[in-house]
């Protein structure tokens, strides 16, 4: 029988996992290309053999998005699998009208066929965009864990930039792990914390094998779901954060909606810097659409290390999460959040941008108050140390979830801003992760 000719459309992450756990050793279809967006620098690779399987002796070819037309003529192309996710409802349909227009068909597939099941309890936390506060409660969930005598290991979302076979599975338990596999700006982003609290991280691109390593040497696995994807592991208890400085955005991006609807427990992040209306909205949303999650509120607490006094009148320069305010639309973050409170004015980057700099900054209009923390490779780390050299500012605040001032010289005083998640009202998310621990018979 003739296989099934097809292409995964990806940003090295959920396409490659779907590929494993689906069509890695599926006679009736053949993946001849993979293409890829969002990340600078993965759409001129090759899906190694070694990855790929038996079925695919010399790889798979990796091209940009934009040759997707032309690859579906030239290769024949039946079927195109849509792989990545972060994506507006809306550009997810003009993608498959160019799909369709093509000639070939347009499919998702869904969490059921994609999840992984583990012997361990899962925690599952997701989000309905980037930039929604998940990363802060996987590590207050992790740290809750720790609280009561339980190992857990935190398998990240894939964020598979460098070297594929060598990124397999990759475990993080140490800042020297960091530096040898001189990871990228963004994946420190979400292991150094979890690092720096005595915690381990898992993640790369055979999420099999990456969790059967991790059951190991867990008692619990949390499942940490960044840019907004459905979990790769069949989760227990699946949490899912809402964002109300973004209400509405719950039901207009894919697959944050199918989050939205799938979770069992709603948390409402940052509601102590929200509207309270934009609150009141996400309730009555989740009421009429997942009447049957549980809705708690968290704060995400700002605090400037050292005090307010340290950037109060002063110019300063602010640098926030370069995902969370490039492709999770945000204009701004913790950064400015602290910046406006203690007084200070914050200066406008883009007449002093660098490099890639200056084509993030094009890509992306909607900023003008904040320096996006890009460091996909070494050129663009240093597109981002000459940026912040070229400031005339008396302070810059970092704040990302690392230490920039690690990674490169900054000359202006480093001031770091950091935010922490605490519960508000009842219920709290403390008492239902406890509850579903001692319905584990974990505690």
């Amino acid at each position: 029988m003739e296989r099934t000719r097809t292409i995964i459309m990806g940003a090295a992450g959920r396409d490659f996992h779907n590929f494993q756990v689906v069509f890695r050793d599926d006679p009736d279809v053949e993946v001849v290309a993979f293409t890829a967006t969002q990340i600078p620098g993965i759409d001129s690779r090759t899906y190694p053999a070694s990855l790929a399987g038996p079925l695919y002796p010399e790889g798979i070819p990796i091209h940009p998005e934009s040759e997707l037309s032309r690859l579906i003529a030239d290769l024949e192309v039946q079927q195109v699998v849509f792989a990545y996710s972060d994506v507006a409802h809306v550009d997810v349909m003009h993608k498959a009208s160019t799909v369709l227009a093509a000639g070939a068909d347009f499919s998702l597939l869904g969490p059921d066929r994609t999840m992984i099941s583990s012997d361990k309890p899962v925690i599952s936390i997701c989000a309905v965009r980037t930039g929604v506060g998940k990363s802060g409660i996987s590590r207050y969930i992790w740290q809750l864990l720790r609280e009561h005598g339980l190992r857990a290991v935190d398998i990240r979302h894939p964020m598979p930039y460098r070297d594929l076979t060598a990124m397999r599975v990759e475990r993080y338990g140490s800042m020297e792990d960091l530096d040898r596999l001189r990871v990228t700006v963004e994946e420190r982003e979400e292991y150094e914390p979890f690092i720096d609290a005595g915690g381990v991280v898992m993640a790369g691109v055979d999420y099999a094998d990456i969790l059967l390593a991790a059951e190991e040497e867990a008692d619990v696995i949390i499942w940490d779901g960044g840019n907004n994807d459905m979990p790769f592991i069949r989760p227990d208890l699946e949490i899912v954060a809402l964002d109300p400085h973004r209400p509405g955005h719950e039901r207009l991006y894919h697959p944050g909606e199918a989050n939205f609807l799938r979770a069992d427990v709603l948390v409402v992040t940052k509601v102590d810097t929200a509207d309270p209306s934009s609150v009141a909205e996400l309730h009555a949303t989740a009421a009429r659409f997942n009447p049957g999650a549980t809705v708690v509120e968290t704060d995400s607490v700002v605090r400037v290390v050292g005090g307010d006094s340290r950037i109060a009148g002063k110019k300063v320069l602010v640098i926030e999460d370069g995902p969370t305010v490039t492709h999770g639309g945000m204009a701004y973050g913790a950064g400015v959040i602290a910046a406006r409170r203690a007084g200070a004015e914050i200066v406008d980057p883009r007449p002093f941008a660098k490099g890639s700099l200056r084509d993030t900054f094009a890509a992306w209009t909607h900023l003008s108050e904040v320096l996006p923390a890009m460091g996909y490779s070494p050129e663009q780390l240093a597109d981002l140390a000459a940026t912040i050299a070229a400031v005339p500012c008396d302070a810059v605040v970092i704040a990302t979830p690392i230490d920039l001032a690690r990674l490169i010289d900054i000359e202006q005083e480093a001031v770091r801003v950091t935010y922490e998640v605490e519960d508000r009202g009842a219920p709290t998310l403390r008492s239902i992760v406890e509850t579903f621990l001692r319905d584990g018979n974990l505690v």
